[in-house]
């Protein structure tokens, strides 16, 4: 099928590489020509594991192309595939690119005598699809929505596993109305053999907000649990969640380890485009339709504070930071990514920052955009960070990303060690460290310093 994908970030060009990888014809519409010049050479502007590979892929086999955002562009086909960015604005989505992308999709469905297919896969709150999405497109093209299709399909995409979780999903949502509508979707996703849940477009709409308001309420319980074993001290928080895991309840299958179990380790918060936007519109459609907030809120206001602990904790057992010379291992809010937005790892800095602490830090692939979009940083960037861990008193681990996994062996083979590793990620197992005065978020044993409330 020719399809037509407008938005060329995380979530509409990972759509359109991996629907051309399953035989689909598309057009890859973006505003910025650098971005559409970057993608026809095969140079995803983005990073993601097995992106670039796909997307050359596509290209040699003319199943992918580019072009900048203009009227004749989308006049080529008859699928739309809407996957612009609705960031957060002051709690609320904000629908500016929505608008835009759909008013333009709107004049080619007013010309066209075909029948036009609207997608959405924008994440936006339930209602907007049904109401303000169909309601202008009936406005500006002139046509009742008897004269076009209109589907929600929301997206489950983990940045750095994204093209996985594109390709082997678990699940689809389609929310759409009528039959011809959802024959569409059917013959899109025919390639897929995975569940595949029809509903109307709210609740599609909502299964997204639900399912990131459930995953984020997971890490803020479970942090709170963490500080709640170390303020009670000689409680390791990982014990407990291993305890939890035995819960056939939870977890049926002991053989397997389920996912979810990374969702409950102890952390310093959640970060991302996805989990502090959409848990900050739950809790203000709630307030809309006149209902109290209460999980949401407190969710929001745990892991407001959990990037705060480290700098307290380190305070508490080593006296002030005041030139205490500290190296900050991962930037980006999660390994697998070069994505900063509402990055933990860059609270935790600013906080050391504000308390004198001389900072170096490192990323494997996300420095570049830290030093252009938080230049308070610049100087403290550095590209050996095994160099800068051998001057550094304190090694804060933010972001797990493996290859920082040798860590422990660098220290722990030193003739001697007074160095102090925060693991704020629990990437590590704190018995392994003889020499070097382990902290990490949730431990608590007696001789070890501990992570407190």
């Amino acid at each position: 099928m020719k399809i037509t994908v407008i938005g060329c970030g995380y979530v509409g060009l990972v759509s359109g590489v991996c629907l051309a990888d399953v035989g689909h014809e598309i057009l890859a519409l973006d505003i910025s020509q650098d971005v559409v010049t970057m993608l026809n050479q095969g140079n995803p502007h983005i990073h993601e594991i097995g992106l670039h590979d796909l997307l050359s892929k596509a290209i040699s086999c003319n199943q992918f192309k580019a072009k900048l955002m203009t009227h004749e562009a989308l006049m080529e086909n008859d699928i739309f595939l809407i996957a612009v960015g609705t960031p957060s604005n002051q709690g609320k989505i904000d629908l500016t690119h929505i608008e835009a992308a759909i008013s333009d999709v709107a004049e080619v469905i007013k010309l066209k005598e075909t029948k036009c297919t609207v997608i959405v896969k924008s994440t936006v709150i339930p209602g907007t699809t049904d109401t303000f999405i169909k309601e202008l497109l009936e406005k500006k093209s002139g046509k009742s929505a008897s004269q076009f299709h209109l589907a929600m399909n929301p997206e489950f995409l983990r940045e750095g596993n994204a093209v996985q979780d594109f390709m082997l999903p678990d699940r689809i949502i389609l929310g759409c109305e009528g039959e011809e509508t959802r024959s569409i979707l059917e013959m899109i996703y025919r390639p897929w053999s995975c569940d595949k849940l029809f509903c109307n477009a709210r609740e599609a709409e909502m299964i997204k907000y639900a399912c990131n308001y459930l995953l984020a309420l997971q890490i803020s319980a479970s942090n709170e649990m963490a500080n709640l074993c170390v303020a009670l001290g000689g409680i390791d928080a990982m014990s407990v969640i291993e305890g939890i895991a035995l819960d056939k309840r939870w977890f049926p299958n002991k053989k397997l380890k389920p996912e979810i179990l990374s969702y409950l380790t102890p952390g310093c918060g959640f970060g991302g485009s996805c989990f502090p936007k959409d848990v900050e519109a739950f809790r203000t459609l709630q307030g809309e339709v006149g209902l109290t907030p209460y999980m949401a809120q407190a969710i929001l206001d745990v892991n407001a504070q959990q990037p705060k602990k480290i700098a307290m904790s380190l305070k508490k057992h080593l006296g002030e930071l005041t030139g205490k010379k500290i190296l900050l291992l991962g930037l980006a809010f999660k390994p697998g990514t070069d994505d900063i937005r509402e990055s933990p790892a860059l609270k935790i800095g600013y906080d050391l920052l504000e308390h004198g602490a001389l900072l170096q830090a490192h990323d494997p692939i996300a420095m570049h955009h830290v030093s252009l979009k938080h230049p308070v940083f610049k100087d403290a960037l550095v590209s050996d960070w095994k160099a800068a861990a051998n001057l550094c008193e304190i090694i804060i681990l933010a972001t797990p990303w493996e290859e920082y996994r040798i860590l422990s062996d660098l220290l722990e083979h030193e003739a001697s060690s007074t160095k102090v590793l925060f693991d704020c990620r629990r990437m590590f197992e704190a018995l392994k460290f003889k020499k070097t005065t382990y902290m990490g978020m949730g431990y608590s044993k007696k001789k070890v310093a501990t992570c407190i409330s």
